[in-house]
């Protein structure tokens, strides 16, 4: 990265974009309605089950001009999910305003372990025992989505849970690989506790990004 870039990199003009795309959102409040993804690369939070561990190395991926990117994703979708990764690894402020310009609403989907940047109208936080969450994301989340690998993950959830706002919505989701273990004590979790709703991977049985 030449010193030119680093510094664009650092005023949000250039983000490394690992990929964008157009699709159907696959989990959490708004599953099954179109969206376009921007994911972009850089995650230091570690989680040994990431299913996009390809995306941690943000030298990996190109720098691209954040005006070309919002503008390809708002002639597709003017709803528009930033995914990573961690995105809020980043400065999103050029990005998202200029998204905003063009008519959008903007979703991320976050660990929280990064200060918040951009404006925001929709806030998936998925807290990760890695990386906690900053501190002040807590009231702002509009779904708190907690990935559930083993039985402790349901204390941890609570934890959580107890952190966010009453209108943030709940959601238990499986880590993919042993879905079949444990949507069933996700479902007896939430028959006890009604506060909560399960999200499943949908795109990957769509077999959609």
């Amino acid at each position: 990265m030449t010193t030119d870039q680093d510094i664009l990199l650092k005023q949000g003009k250039l983000l490394p974009v690992m990929e964008h795309f157009y699709t159907i959102q696959g989990e959490g409040a708004h599953t099954g309605t179109a969206a376009y993804f921007i994911r972009l690369g850089g995650c230091d939070v570690g989680c040994h089950w990431c299913d996009v561990k390809e995306s941690w190395d943000p030298t990996l991926h190109a720098l691209m001009d954040v005006e070309e990117v919002a503008a390809t994703a708002a002639r597709h979708c003017k709803t528009i999910v930033l995914t990573g990764g961690e995105p809020l690894m980043w400065n999103l402020e050029l990005l998202t305003g200029r998204l905003k310009e063009l008519g959008c609403t903007i979703h991320i989907e976050t660990s929280g372990a990064y200060p918040m940047s951009g404006t925001l109208d929709w806030i998936t936080l998925s807290p990760k025992k890695t990386g906690l969450p900053q501190p002040d994301i807590y009231e702002h989340a509009s779904e708190l989505k907690m990935i559930v690998f083993n039985r402790h993950d349901f204390f941890f959830a609570e934890e959580q849970a107890a952190r966010v706002s009453p209108n943030c919505r709940l959601y238990l989701q499986s880590e993919w690989s042993k879905r079949d273990e444990i949507y069933p004590q996700i479902t007896d979790y939430i028959l006890k506790n009604p506060q909560w709703q399960a999200s499943v991977q949908t795109h990957k049985y769509l077999n959609i990004p």
